[in-house]
């Protein structure tokens, strides 16, 4: 908004005809006896806030990388224990020395909700299957039902065109017989690339294909194909699902239990990959470590911005501070 400021005019007395003692002057050509009329003024400019310049040098991209593999190292933490727990249980009740089926379904229950709130509570880099992804997201996998090597190497080269959503300009894949089962899915992982889903085989030769978790509704609901239409995708069905596990008898125990030891074995080496990202991040930090004279003056123009009651005092701090977490501020912390 602009500042407005009146036009004076002249008074009478030492209090001026109103009685506010505020000189005025009549502006030119205004009609006397008239109330003095209201200009804008310019407001003054805003020089760049020195705060923000200085932050501007914090590398946002280690920000993340520390903050996501801190919170992946917190979650998996917490999945490993309850893991533990069920374990167990699972094993006491297998061997009849002890356990309690109440307890076996508690602990499922418990691990089910964790597993539920996964994304968040790992800062989107834990995927369903407890794999730590950074600085790429966790991605969702699927398949295409009937879409394999198998089909694209019968026959005569074919063409395939994919189009995600009504906004997307369809990606074409054309395959020949001359191409090797290899050359297929490096086609098909290029051509979809800009789709933002990648592409690989299994064992029996079917396309895996898979997207990061925010992209997955729309890809699950729109994905088509040229002269096909609307295709039917298939979830990844490998994934940790405790709701699934069972106690009811000796069977439904052994499974569990062996669930929950592959689980564990997973978990673990996503909190080595967790720990090798957060002390590669940590090398990174020491590497690039601002000198202190500068880490003085940031601190410096901080603190005078902060005590200074104004605007832009308030758009400098606000300005700065965008994007600093108080998962980024404690997984940097936790470096030092």
């Amino acid at each position: 908004m602009e500042a407005i400021r009146p036009t004076t005019g002249s008074t009478s007395g030492p209090a001026g005809a109103n009685g506010t003692g505020v000189r005025s002057e009549a502006a030119p050509g205004a009609t006397p006896g008239r109330p003095p009329q209201l200009t804008p003024v310019a407001p003054t400019p805003v020089a760049a806030a020195p705060l923000r310049r200085g932050l501007a040098k914090v590398d946002h991209q280690l920000q993340g990388d520390v903050a996501s593999a801190q919170q992946a190292l917190d979650f998996l933490e917490q999945v490993a224990g309850q893991l533990q727990a069920l374990k167990g249980e699972l094993s006491a009740k297998l061997s009849s020395r002890r356990g309690d089926s109440g307890a076996i379904e508690a602990h499922l229950r418990q691990l089910g909700a964790t597993m539920d709130k996964r994304r968040q509570a790992s800062g989107g880099s834990v995927d369903a299957r407890l794999n730590f992804s950074s600085p790429e997201p966790a991605s969702q996998r699927f398949r295409i039902k009937g879409l394999n090597l198998d089909m694209l190497t019968a026959g005569a080269g074919q063409s395939l065109s994919f189009s995600v959503g009504s906004n997307t300009q369809p990606l074409t894949v054309a395959v020949d017989p001359s191409m090797t089962r290899d050359d297929i899915v490096v086609r098909f992982d290029r051509a979809l690339a800009p789709a933002n889903m990648r592409v690989s085989a299994d064992g029996s030769g079917a396309l895996v294909f898979s997207t990061p978790e925010s992209a997955w509704p729309m890809v699950r609901d729109s994905l088509s194909i040229q002269g096909v239409g609307r295709v039917a995708v298939e979830a990844d069905t490998d994934v940790i699902m405790p709701q699934q596990w069972g106690a009811d008898n000796s069977d439904a125990l052994r499974q569990s239990l062996h669930e929950v030891v592959q689980a564990l074995s997973q978990v673990q080496r996503s909190q080595d990959a967790a720990s090798q990202a957060l002390s590669a991040a940590a090398s990174r930090a020491a590497a690039n470590q601002p000198p202190a004279a500068d880490i003085e003056v940031m601190a410096q123009d901080f603190a005078d911005t902060a005590s200074t009651p104004n605007y832009e005092s308030l758009l400098a701090l606000t300005s700065a501070l965008v994007g600093i977490s108080r998962e980024r501020v404690l997984a940097l912390l936790g470096l030092h």
